[in-house]
């Protein structure tokens, strides 16, 4: 039996689709596309490859983080 660990972030839910998240393995900022299996789909706001991440491993942005990500998708509708 293990013990509990109570600093743990427990995860009740899945995020939604479109969301903006943080995979905490390495630090980039993706949109949730979808849940396959056990893993969230991440793809990067400016668009590109997906990449599944354990649900454990997902957590919100900061404001910065969001915002970042925001401006990204802004550039890419305007060409830069």
């Amino acid at each position: 039996m293990t013990a509990r660990n109570p600093d743990a972030v427990e995860h009740t839910a899945s995020p939604t689709v479109g969301a903006v998240m943080v995979d905490q393995r390495n630090g980039k900022v993706g949109v949730v596309m979808g849940h396959v299996g056990p893993y969230v789909q991440l793809r990067p706001p400016r668009g590109g490859r997906e990449w599944d991440v354990p649900p454990e491993d997902v957590r919100p942005p900061t404001p910065t983080e969001e915002l970042s990500a925001k401006v990204a998708v802004a550039n890419r509708r305007w060409g830069r």
